[in-house]
């Protein structure tokens, strides 16, 4: 998977490659991957439980849920580059590095979620995210994930 991959991952395949269901499922669709990179998509959508409580009269999507959907899409790269499917492998969250939130999220946002690795060993993986909406970027991380069985 050297080239770019313009097939589009559906609810479908995301549910196969991630054990994230509703509503801790932060990623809707990926549009494009290499074996670095990926790029994914969440639908911000008033619905979202969150907004009930974040906040009622200017509902904004937390920054740390701007995280996890970064994670996820990290673990989609990672399960799909180092040839994970199928084998029962999870990627779990170990750090969060130099976060920086830069533009708040609300209902109705399309957002674009990048990340890629930094560093891909077999059991331990560090990654960059960045989201954004169009060309603003709403939060910037380093992550690190541990490969384990589930």
């Amino acid at each position: 998977m050297s080239e770019t991959t313009e097939q589009v991952y559906d609810t479908a395949k995301i549910l196969a490659a991630l054990p994230h269901r509703y509503p801790m499922l932060l990623v809707d669709r990926v549009v494009s991957f290499t074996e670095e990179e990926i790029h994914a998509v969440k639908a911000v959508s008033f619905n979202e439980d969150f907004f009930q409580g974040h906040f009622p009269g200017r509902p904004i999507m937390p920054g740390v849920l701007q995280i996890e959907a970064l994670a996820q899409a990290a673990g989609i790269l990672a399960i799909e580059s180092l040839g994970l499917a199928g084998t029962g492998k999870l990627v779990y969250f170990m750090a969060i590095e130099d976060a920086k939130f830069r533009n708040p999220v609300t209902p109705g946002n399309l957002l674009d979620l990048r990340a890629g690795f930094v560093q891909k060993r077999s059991r331990v993986c560090k990654f960059w995210g960045k989201a954004s909406i169009g060309d603003k970027v709403t939060c910037e991380v380093n992550f690190t994930a541990m490969i384990a069985d589930s």
